[in-house]
């Protein structure tokens, strides 16, 4: 897709500004999928195929625009295009046949996760594969100390997102449906363990790339994640208020919020 520069930062300063409107109105509205499933976001589709349907998309259409690249074989922007596809090759095809129960997500909600995630494969593919100044992802950007910092933070944060989303498992059975409160790991100090794992994640994309495109997709995973956190920490709280009370924990950053 042909694309100039400055068209392509108008888009970008478009999504920054929807992505404070999401954050706003998600303190309102709950999506209702996972801990806070509701009917009355209507039809719904199994977990593990919403999942694998709602994430593929970015992984694809990442490896769309790497494959329509001249820059494919460069190795920074190789290095980048593999950093990004793990977490995504994990949380399309991997994570969501893991997931126990037979829980269910709105296909509204579905719907509107591949909407984005094509959003962010474009942010994130034309700047990286066509956008990028020719002299910025050189290889010497391998020991830029930006793409070390983002690195250590992308790696850290795929490791606790993944192993909070195992702790969340570990409490369930094959076809239980209940919900438990997590206490180990990183959820001994947030209730959201997992989101905390994504956003560290996410901003050492942003740092890596030392891009606005980087950052954009990290203000929309804080935008989404931080009101959600707060709404799962409510709902903890009802559930299972001697617990919360015995041990308090913060919503997602350890010891802030």
């Amino acid at each position: 897709m042909n694309i100039t520069l400055h068209t392509f930062q108008i888009v970008l300063y478009a999504m920054a500004a929807v992505a404070v409107a999401v954050f706003i109105a998600l303190y309102h509205v709950k999506a209702g999928y996972g801990i806070l499933f509701d009917k009355s976001w209507g039809i719904t589709l199994s977990n593990k195929w919403a999942w694998m349907i709602m994430e593929a998309p970015v992984f694809i259409a990442m490896s769309w625009f790497w494959v329509m690249s001249p820059r494919k074989w460069d190795l920074v922007p190789f290095v980048i295009f593999l950093l990004f596809q793990t977490h995504y090759l994990q949380r399309s095809f991997i994570f969501p046949w893991l997931i126990k129960g037979k829980s269910q997500m709105p296909l509204l909600i579905m719907f509107m996760g591949i909407v984005f995630n094509l959003a962010n494969a474009f942010m994130q593919g034309q700047w990286v594969f066509f956008l990028a100044p020719a002299d910025m992802y050189t290889e010497s950007w391998l020991t830029d100390p930006r793409f070390l910092a983002g690195t250590v933070l992308f790696v850290a944060g795929l490791v606790i997102n993944i192993q909070s989303d195992g702790i969340i498992r570990s409490l369930r059975r094959d076809g239980d449906s209940n919900h438990y409160l997590p206490e180990r790991g990183l959820f001994r100090y947030v209730t959201s363990a997992n989101y905390f794992g994504e956003i560290v994640e996410w901003l050492g994309f942003a740092v890596l790339t030392w891009s606005l495109s980087g950052f954009v997709f990290f203000l929309w995973t804080f935008a989404n994640l931080v009101p959600r956190a707060h709404a799962v920490y409510n709902r903890y709280k009802d559930e299972f208020a001697r617990e919360m009370s015995e041990e308090p924990r913060k919503r997602i950053f350890p010891f802030i919020y």
